[in-house]
């Protein structure tokens, strides 16, 4: 990668950092006057009531230095990308007013598949050689690829939304895998863009923690997790179709086992699995009697791990790195449910 190049994409991901910041300040002053507040209730986490809206600072700033960014390397840039910012735009109109009013969640899953499948079909079409182009690597017709990648992401976007219930798991999260994917890019072929709007999404949501971070003075709100969701869901995607299958599955590993181990004990007991709830690992920790930060910065130095072991999947050793990832993520849910049983 050119010295110009790198040098536009530190400026641009440290000005995003710095803005989602300022902005999240603004934004806290803003929600606190209009009295937006997450109450606690059995469900949740918190014992005060928050400011909830977070996002509406993070998701401007990052959606409009990726809309610089696919100004500056046009050539690079894939031809969805302008259609991922304005369905993110959308979702993060309608999840303020789900936010402030409320909606149902049939509704909510048709808006969120209304625009993966629109990104999708707006993407490139896969190439003609075995698995170019395709998630699941030629393993699925180009049909049914694009099928599976749009349940898979519908999917993320909501663990992603679930996984969001204490104070820094979500900036963590992010910053994390925006982290490595911004690493890996940087490393596999040195594509200055892919790894810029990774690393844009990271800063950003470095900025946002600073106020999230254990004791929260705002939450993120639906309007921030599920547009961060489906942003961050598509970096994924775009990293397996891209050849990083392993690298998409290791970064967000433990968001991924977290959320489907407890979906399916949901399922087994016929509870409603759409209804919030306290029965994730890193809730039950909590409630165990570990403090937030506690429990956010394990999943932060596990995160760590991941991005060393996405790193040795993109050098050529996927399968090795997976079940190393598998091996630490049991070690963190193995040690959150001691914390529980403690209690």
């Amino acid at each position: 990668m050119a010295q110009n190049e790198m040098l536009a994409l530190a400026l641009t991901a440290g000005l995003a950092g710095l803005a989602a910041w300022a902005a999240t300040g603004l934004v806290l002053h803003l929600l606190r006057r209009l009295q937006v507040l997450d109450r606690p209730n059995r469900r949740s986490s918190h014992t005060v009531a928050t400011p909830r809206g977070g996002g509406l600072a993070v998701l401007p700033v990052v959606l409009l230095a990726w809309l610089w960014l696919s100004q500056r390397w046009p050539e690079a840039a894939p031809p969805e990308l302008i259609v991922v910012i304005a369905a993110a735009t959308l979702l993060a109109l309608l999840c303020w007013f789900d936010d402030l009013r409320g909606l149902p969640v049939v509704v909510r899953l048709l808006a969120q598949g209304a625009a993966i499948v629109v990104a999708l079909w707006s993407s490139a079409p896969v190439g003609t050689a075995a698995g170019e182009g395709l998630v699941f690597q030629g393993f699925l017709p180009p049909l049914l690829d694009r099928a599976a990648s749009a349940l898979c992401w519908l999917w993320f976007v909501n663990l992603f939304n679930f996984m969001d219930g204490i104070d820094g798991i979500s900036g963590v999260e992010v910053g994390s895998v925006g982290l490595g994917l911004g690493i890996v890019a940087l490393l596999v072929g040195g594509a200055a863009l892919p790894a810029a709007l990774a690393l844009v999404l990271a800063a950003a949501a470095a900025g946002f923690l600073v106020w999230n971070w254990a004791p929260a003075k705002l939450f993120l709100g639906d309007v921030g997790s599920i547009p961060l969701g489906f942003l961050l869901g598509w970096l994924l995607l775009s990293s397996a179709a891209a050849g990083q299958w392993a690298v998409a599955l290791v970064l967000p590993l433990y968001y991924l086992l977290d959320a489907t181990i407890t979906l399916v004990r949901r399922l087994r007991r016929g509870e409603k699995v759409w209804q919030a709830h306290r029965e994730h690992y890193y809730q039950r920790a909590v409630q165990g009697g570990l403090e937030h930060g506690a429990v956010t910065l394990r999943i932060g130095l596990t995160n760590g791990g991941l991005i060393l072991l996405a790193i040795a999947a993109a050098k050529g050793y996927p399968w090795l790195a997976l079940l190393a990832a598998l091996g630490l993520v049991a070690v963190l849910l193995h040690h959150l449910s001691r914390q529980t049983r403690k209690s």
